[in-house]
């Protein structure tokens, strides 16, 4: 979406917005086909070079009439790209009318993972949120991922729970929130096999956790190791209003 503008922000500076996970971006009221605006299909972002990302535009916004349609976005595990999680979704999404933003990460694997703390990745993932609000009409539904992707959407969904409505975590490692805004609902799926991410130090600590702090979580368990199974993908898009 090259030469789109950037959508509504509150003023907050880039390295306070990096530091504490805050993204800023807002849809923008009234788009409808903006300059920036494709058809549906998968197309690029257009505002990275390399490693640079995909939208998904489902048919049904065209049928919309400039009705904002749920917006997904959705992370990568490490060494992969944004590419790998619209090959996952790309028929659910499409099936259900769900837009769905898959950015890459700026390095191999997500800022927080890496050890650099939040920064370029929340940049870039602000400003492709500020691109997409800028050319659809959306409405952010939820944060997900999967393996990294999963541990990087439970720590900026939890810490922009004003903005995700709902947080989709497909075998995660860990969550760590710059801060705690909102109270978005939570789901997470875990394979009993995996031993890339052993459920036994992960899901099965965070949930509890996650459940002690106030949150509302769907967790499921499944026999399976380090994937993402289709009843999974359902059972977590099965949760966003309007969506099934």
């Amino acid at each position: 979406m090259p030469g789109a503008a950037g959508g509504s922000r509150s003023f907050v500076d880039r390295t306070s917005r990096g530091a504490r996970g805050r993204l800023t971006a807002r849809p923008s009221a009234g788009t409808s086909s903006a300059a920036g605006a494709r058809g549906p299909g998968v197309h690029p972002l257009g505002l990275g070079a390399g490693r640079d990302g995909l939208v998904l535009v489902p048919a049904a916004a065209a049928a919309a009439a400039g009705e904002p349609r749920p917006l997904v976005v959705s992370l990568h595990g490490a060494g992969g790209t944004g590419a790998q999680m619209i090959d996952l979704l790309e028929a659910s999404a499409s099936r259900r009318g769900l837009f769905v933003l898959a950015p890459d990460s700026r390095g191999r694997t997500w800022d927080v993972i890496a050890g650099g703390g939040y920064a370029p990745d929340v940049e870039f993932i602000d400003d492709a949120l500020a691109a997409v609000f800028a050319a659809y009409p959306v409405s952010p539904a939820a944060i997900s991922g999967f393996s990294d992707g999963a541990s990087y959407a439970l720590s900026l969904g939890l810490a922009n729970g004003d903005l995700f409505g709902h947080v989709l975590a497909w075998s995660p490692g860990f969550s760590a929130p710059g801060t705690q805004v909102g109270s978005p609902r939570v789901f997470v799926s875990h394979g009993t096999a995996d031993r890339v991410l052993p459920i036994e130090r992960c899901s099965r600590r965070i949930v509890p956790l996650l459940r002690a702090e106030g949150y509302d979580v769907v967790y499921r368990e499944f026999d399976g190791g380090h994937v993402v199974p289709p009843e999974q993908i359902e059972a977590a898009l099965d949760l966003l209003p309007g969506t099934g």
